[in-house]
């Protein structure tokens, strides 16, 4: 059995005795006390960012993964299948219109309160009425039957509504104020200490949760940037870090690589629509003259060599995508494209009547050159590299692309008139709908090049409304590609050039067992820490 690497950090040193103060929740031994190489009741952990909005669900936090303080009415187990949590059952009507879910009569908020249908009802009514991230439009009331049982009604069907019981936590109705975000109570299996906004949030296990207890009584979630959160697990100072895959090959001493499969995703979002002089509400500009072609977007499409980008820039640690939804099961396969293909590329422009005229080494149209600008994060280091070596790959067909870092106001003032390549990746088939559904063009970051395909929204609102999930697989897979030409996907209208899945990639400590890993969706919310009950130490 090996010493943890930076237990001890502090000796205060009390008349003759020393008492040791643990690091990284190292053993802390007392005087007459031995100390030696023991399981910890604290982890620190580097694994991402700080929620802008703080921790309420009701706003969005916990949708891309486990929200920690609070408790979901059902969850995904590591198999992805969804199986109760505060919910014991739940049963949904033949018209799909009411959802009625029975809970368990255990569990209690860490107020000492207990979880009653009540506050159900109140957190599903909340978080439909508050403008945040999480999306509960198709609820019309939410109604608490009995103490332990609570009615879900619903405007219109919703086949993926099943997510939303996956990934709301309940927060308790007599204590939700106005500063609930920055002081959450809730019923899950940790429980809120302090936050130190733009430096660490603090969490301790809730002893009196009805689920599986954690091994670890103590969590320090410390927020720090990409390098900075390399130099600490360099220097022993957490137990787990997560780097982007360009920093995975450096060697840790005392920890090991965890590359966890994940739907997240990267990809150019073109913006579809001429540019016409139009503009948002706002006075945001809408359309571009060059991406509104269908032949420039399938040939960006084409001649993107995805296998290089994934060696050259992920190290390996991910793989090419074509699509949003690559490899779930409302997946369509035959929606992608053969991969890096430029004599293809240069086919579609040519035929379509981009030509390079004046031996510039740039195509034209009707005075027009096949050149757009792509935007990025200026902070994302992995979509500069993205961004930097697509302009290198569409070079050679005669496409001119101009990388752009900038600021997120920036981009939302640009998104609707310049290509962006954006981050997503869901295990919820809802997200698919809103970038592409027309009704979402617009909204927010939804659908932000305006696209629209009548088909296409066809079948997307016969996935959404279908009353079972299954029936909903062949209008998901039909929106992608219908076999004749019709799709958002790369072999119908391109109305993006998905790049690359990623594998999230963590140093871990070489004792902390991490179970079976999960596939995760898009990096924010910590998703790792949605099979945090089966981490254990190991040594």
């Amino acid at each position: 059995m090996r010493a943890r690497r930076g237990a001890i950090r502090n000796a205060v040193v009390i008349g003759a005795s020393a008492v040791l103060v643990a690091g990284c929740g190292g053993a802390v031994a007392g005087p007459g006390a031995v100390a030696g190489p023991t399981a910890p009741t604290e982890l620190r952990l580097a694994i991402g960012g700080e929620p802008d909005d703080g921790y309420d669900p009701t706003l969005g936090w916990g949708r891309y993964g486990s929200p920690l303080f609070q408790s979901t009415l059902l969850t995904r187990d590591a198999d992805l299948d969804v199986v109760p949590d505060l919910a014991t059952a739940w049963s949904v009507s033949d018209d799909g219109l009411v959802w009625t879910v029975d809970l368990r009569t255990d569990a209690r908020f860490t107020d000492g309160e207990p979880v009653t249908a009540d506050d159900v009802a109140y957190t599903f009514t909340t978080a439909s009425e508050s403008g945040g991230l999480t999306d509960v439009t198709a609820l019309a009331e939410a109604v608490a039957v009995d103490e332990d049982t609570v009615e879900l009604l619903l405007e219109r069907p919703q086949s993926t509504f099943v997510n939303r019981l996956a990934s709301l936590g309940i927060v308790p109705e007599h204590a939700h104020g106005p500063d609930y975000a920055r002081n959450p109570v809730g019923s899950g299996p940790y429980t809120f200490v302090q936050w130190d906004e733009g430096q660490q949030l603090i969490v301790e296990r809730n002893d009196d949760y009805y689920g599986e207890q954690p091994a670890f009584e103590r969590l320090v979630f410390q927020f720090t940037g990409e390098d900075t959160s390399l130099a600490a697990a360099t220097a022993g100072q957490v137990d787990m870090a997560a780097v982007p895959s360009q920093l995975a090959t450096t060697q840790v001493p005392g920890m090991r690589l965890v590359a966890v499969p994940s739907v997240d995703n990267r990809g150019i979002m073109f913006p579809y629509l001429p540019d016409e002089g139009r503009t948002t509400d706002d006075g945001q500009p809408i359309g571009n003259d060059v991406t509104s072609d269908r032949a420039v977007r399938q040939a960006v499409n084409v001649a993107v060599d995805r296998a290089a980008l994934v060696d050259g820039i992920l190290e390996g640690y991910g793989t090419p995508a074509t699509g949003p939804v690559d490899g779930l099961p409302w997946d369509e396969p035959a929606a992608a494209i053969p991969d890096a293909d430029t004599a293809e590329a240069e086919r579609l422009l040519e035929d379509a009547g981009w030509v390079d005229a004046d031996g510039d080494g740039v195509r034209e149209r009707d005075g027009v050159p096949a050149a757009f600008t792509l935007l990025y994060p200026a902070d994302d280091s992995l979509r500069q590299a993205l961004a930097l070596a697509v302009t290198d790959m569409l070079a050679p067909v005669g496409i001119e692309v101009t990388p752009d870092g900038a600021s997120w106001d920036v981009l939302d003032e640009r998104l609707h008139a310049d290509a962006v390549l954006f981050g997503w990746g869901s295990l919820d088939p809802t997200e698919m709908y809103n970038l592409y559904s027309s009704r979402q063009a617009g909204v927010e970051y939804w659908n932000p090049g305006y696209y629209a395909d009548p088909e296409v929204d066809e079948h997307l609102e016969a996935a959404m409304t279908a009353t079972d999930q299954e029936a909903a697989i062949p209008h998901w897979q039909a929106a992608q590609f219908d076999g004749e030409g019709t799709g958002f996907g790369p072999s119908g209208d391109a109305a993006w050039a998905w790049l690359v899945n990623l594998e999230h990639t963590y140093f871990v400590d070489e004792c902390l067992d991490l179970g079976a890993p999960r596939i995760e969706p898009h990096g924010h919310g910590w998703p790792i820490t949605a099979g945090i009950a089966d981490w254990q130490w190991s040594c």
